[in-house]
């Protein structure tokens, strides 16, 4: 392997090994918690414009699975403490190392990424690039943001999905990164998906007659997308509507609310979240990097889920609809919140 370095904006260098892709790149350095599931991490739209560092000491273990991607590959870079060359698994089809250069996804090993984990956890997200060579100064560092990514992740035409067996339902997805496990999730309950791009206007949604509408999940500032909550405020009262990550954020600012942006973030598939009705803990998984601020929404909305680490709100109730921060299919993590999805089947009420 040839050298590599991992340069912070903060000016921290720290030096490893290069895998994955040649060539260097730069991007908001972010950690993902999860002791498995590094294919749907790798395959998540919701980590476009972002290196992802996974906080488990060895990545690759198991190999590359494709039925298992959630998506496209739209990270910028992948920083692991141990890569393993030689995967276990009777599923596997190749290894890690060869996905990332198919891909073109340039990665870094042998850092002690326990280090990298508490200077985030300390400092907060920052920016970092992967290089071959130390830059000359830190300017294309720290100038990078994540920007316009929901519309490079979202789908450019509308694509229809069918019901496993009787159709009951027809569902109108709007994609700002949708992952694949979602849809499968809605086909599997009887629901026909009809999967749309991310700025289809409120007219084109109800023009195909659906019964619910889904926000998807997806990466960046929910208040970038400013055509999107305007075509969403439109939907609000007329079927019901379920968002979940991006799509939670996105309802939240269409019902005069506010998001701003956390200084870590929740990302991995071992989120403790509460049920302020329940007092019931679950276990999540989520990706964001943003989040809803519920007292702007007291007038509209009640705050239901909470983040049992930091208090932050999960999950928002409003009058015919809902939404939630972390990602209910669960695809891979814990099968707490399944119940979710049943929740918004039953608030469509069927064909009749």
């Amino acid at each position: 392997m040839d050298k590599a370095y991992l340069v912070l904006s903060d000016g921290s260098v720290f030096a490893g090994k290069r895998i994955g892709a040649p060539g260097d790149c730069v991007g908001e350095l972010v950690f993902a918690t999860g002791m498995v599931g590094y294919l749907e991490t790798l395959t998540d739209p919701g980590y476009a414009g972002q290196i992802v560092m996974q906080t488990f000491p060895m990545i690759g273990n198991y190999g590359v699975m494709e039925a298992d991607f959630e998506g496209d590959c739209a990270l910028r870079g992948y920083v692991v403490r141990e890569l393993c060359a030689d995967p276990s698994n009777f599923r596997s089809q190749y290894d890690l190392d060869t996905f990332l250069k198919n891909k073109g996804i340039p990665g870094i090993c042998g850092l002690d990424t326990r280090v990298l984990t508490t200077r985030i956890r300390e400092q907060g997200v920052m920016n970092a690039a992967i290089v071959s060579e130390l830059p000359a100064d830190l300017e294309a560092i720290s100038a990078y943001r994540v920007s316009g990514e929901v519309e490079k992740v979202s789908r450019k035409e509308t694509e229809i999905f069918p019901a496993e067996g009787e159709q009951k339902y027809r569902v109108a997805l709007l994609d700002f990164g949708a992952r694949r496990s979602l849809i499968r999730a809605l086909t599997s309950r009887g629901c026909e998906v009809v999967a749309m791009p991310h700025d289809t206007s409120a007219d084109d949604i109800l023009a195909c007659w659906p019964d619910g509408l889904v926000l998807s999940d997806g990466p960046g500032d929910p208040a970038e997308n400013e055509a999107a909550v305007a075509q969403i405020a439109r939907l609000i009262g007329m079927k019901p509507i379920f968002g979940i990550g991006l799509g939670h954020q996105l309802l939240a600012l269409a019902q005069g609310g506010r998001t701003y942006k956390l200084p870590v973030g929740h990302r991995g598939d071992n989120q403790p979240v509460r049920d302020l009705v329940t007092g019931r803990t679950v276990i999540t998984s989520q990706n964001h990097g943003y989040c809803v601020d519920a007292e702007s929404l007291r007038d509209v909305g009640t705050e239901r889920w909470q983040n049992a680490n930091d208090g932050t709100c999960e999950g928002m109730e409003y009058p015919g609809c809902f939404s939630v921060q972390f990602t209910p299919e669960a695809c891979t993590g814990a099968r707490d919140t399944q119940k979710l999805m049943e929740r918004f089947i039953d608030m469509m009420g069927g064909n009749d």
